[in-house]
């Protein structure tokens, strides 16, 4: 072998080498974008090679994207990461409740309008608390599309709703300044925190940037009022449970469970309850609770990766 042959064996092997890493490097870069969707602007945190399988990661309340700003560079080497934020959260438009209608048709409307912008095809759902209501309802309009389901204290059953949601109901019936000011409670501090800590195995575990980032969106002016339009229109998601499980039972999308079994908004049962109706199911409760990711973010990343190798057809 002559010497120029070896040079060119050795810099072809180095060259490799360095597209390898920067190709990690690449993958493992979260870009924040936005894009107008029915005039408004939706944030968005997206990472990875759009080739690879697509994760759309839905959040809950009364977070953003955020919560899932560890997750995402956990996945993006294997994966397409898409999280954003709904109108009135995080870096989203958030207009004035006189000027937009909050409700979970609206929100689940705008994230359709969202994947199509960007031009999503097929993806998998990753659902947290209010991200089950939007995600539930695009997968409805939309089955074909769905490649499989994560959900992650997402209810869609009526064993879900214990007493926590008591203050709650009370609203529907009666959405009185009375009964908003019972909720008016939730929106502060101490109640986004403990949403953070309670039923976690230490809460030393728990970043304060999670719950001080979620609060300081929440004392924007008017945010509170986009919240208590959110907290009645729950109201709307229960009647719908029935065709959502419908969808279940019928489509069979390959779901994978984590969920913070110590939670006391979603409570467990309400995690037990998808066995009835979905038959590819990978099920896992975790010793910790509402926001999973915060103390069990490698273990859900974990799951995810070999729920996708065993379940997912890519």
């Amino acid at each position: 072998m002559n010497i120029q042959l070896i040079k060119a064996i050795l810099i072809g092997a180095i060259f490799s080498v360095l597209a390898v890493g920067a190709n990690a490097q690449t993958s493992n870069t979260v870009a924040y974008k936005t894009v107008k969707v029915d005039g408004l602007d939706i944030f968005y945190r997206e990472a990875g090679d759009p080739q690879k399988p697509t994760l759309l990661l839905l959040h809950g309340f009364p977070s953003s994207s955020h919560m899932f700003r560890e997750l995402i560079p956990k996945l993006s080497d294997q994966f397409h990461v898409v999280a954003p934020d709904y109108p009135g959260f995080g870096y989203s438009s958030a207009p004035s409740v006189s000027e937009y209608n909050y409700t979970f048709g609206n929100l689940s409307s705008v994230v359709e309008k969202f994947v199509n912008t960007i031009g999503l095809k097929t993806f998998t759902i990753y659902v947290q608390d209010y991200g089950a209501p939007v995600g539930y309802r695009i997968a409805v309009r939309n089955p074909e599309r769905i490649t499989g389901l994560i959900v992650q204290n997402g209810n869609a059953y009526n064993e879900g709703l214990e007493g926590f949601w008591n203050p709650i109901r009370a609203y529907w019936e009666k959405p009185s300044e009375e009964n908003a000011a019972k909720l008016r409670e939730a929106l502060k501090i101490e109640a986004t925190k403990g949403q953070y800590i309670n039923g976690t195995r230490n809460p030393e575990n728990v970043s304060p940037d999670s719950y001080n980032f979620d609060q300081f969106l929440l004392d924007r002016p008017g945010n509170k009022d986009i919240q208590l339009k959110l907290f009645l229109d729950y109201r709307s998601n229960p009647p719908l449970y029935p065709q959502w499980q419908a969808y279940f039972r019928k489509y069979q999308p390959p779901t994978l469970i984590v969920w913070g079994k110590n939670d006391q908004i979603f409570v467990a049962a309400g995690a037990e309850a998808y066995k009835r109706d979905l038959k590819n199911i990978d099920f896992n409760l975790l010793d910790t609770g509402h926001f999973a990711l915060e103390e069990d973010g490698g273990l859900i990343a974990n799951h995810i990766r070999r729920f996708f190798g065993q379940k997912v057809v890519k």
